[in-house]
């Protein structure tokens, strides 16, 4: 037997890259790695039916949730821009 179960914010995550474009124009390794470092900032929250949560779903709470994984999102570019910086100065230092 499989059940469909799927975490939420996960789903809202991969909407709003979609809909920023992020997920043609970053690379895939890059777009892994975002996804999983802001999920890991956000509390889980589990669903059966995606339709049924679109349906019976507050406007209200939608957006606190949308604003709670943008402040991770921003908060998950500014980690991974600093361990490519932080990554590319000891390669440099490195080579000397």
């Amino acid at each position: 037997m499989q059940l469909e179960i799927r975490n939420y914010y996960e789903v809202l995550l991969m909407e709003i890259l979609s809909d920023e474009g992020l997920m043609d124009e970053l690379p895939e390794d890059y777009l892994a790695d975002l996804c999983c470092v802001t999920l890991n900032q956000l509390p889980v929250r589990y669903i059966r039916h995606l339709v049924d949560t679109y349906f019976f779903e507050d406007y209200n709470e939608l957006q606190a949730l949308k604003r709670e994984i943008q402040t991770a999102l921003e908060k998950s570019r500014a980690f991974l821009k600093q361990n490519l910086q932080k990554r590319l100065q000891e390669e440099a230092e490195a080579n000397r």
